[in-house]
């Protein structure tokens, strides 16, 4: 992160819901930004890599394309096939076997984005903190006042975090496994 020194994540706003035995983290922003500016953000892997928490090696823009997502910090890449494509309003597809749905709608001049993906109920705490941050990196992005990309380890050292992670953990009901 840039300017860390300038940030600290808000309070917990995400969401979570269960169906059966799938979790699934739902987190919603409102951007100032027309859809197609933040469609592009959320598609394009030079844009993907300022502010997620993996890389692509092709754009996720076009139902049926099929990209590489390497997870930052992390050994593994996944495979993905584009499920849905409808620019600049939905976007389908799993990273890592976890299914991601991305819907953007006009509100006003801006967008309003949300975040659907399931995620195995002991990581939902930390996934919802993790998401909440790069959501703060993309809106400060496309403001055009980056922080810079804050993912896994390195967003877990953002003042404000541990905060963060621990009002999810309460929310959710969940206590994160410890690694060892």
């Amino acid at each position: 992160m840039n300017d860390s020194t300038q940030y600290t994540p808000g309070p917990a706003y995400a969401e979570v819901r269960k169906e059966g035995e799938v979790w699934t983290l739902v987190l919603v922003r409102d951007l100032k930004h027309p859809p197609a500016k933040v469609w592009t953000a959320i598609t394009e892997p030079e844009h993907l890599k300022q502010w997620a928490p993996f890389d692509s090696d092709k754009s996720l823009g076009t139902a049926g394309a099929t990209a590489k997502l390497s997870t930052v910090g992390a050994p593994v890449v996944a495979d993905t096939k584009v499920e849905r494509a409808e620019p600049p309003k939905l976007l389908e597809y799993k990273w890592g076997g976890f299914n991601m749905r991305w819907e953007l709608e006009p509100q006003g001049n801006g967008t309003r984005l949300t975040l659907w993906t399931n995620i195995a109920r002991p990581y939902i705490a930390m996934g919802a903190a993790g998401w909440q941050v790069c959501f703060d990196v993309l809106e400060r992005l496309l403001e055009g006042n980056p922080l810079g990309r804050t993912v896994g380890p390195e967003a877990m050292k953002v003042e404000g975090w541990q905060r963060l992670h621990s009002e999810y953990q309460k929310k959710f009901g969940v206590e994160t496994p410890q690694w060892k």
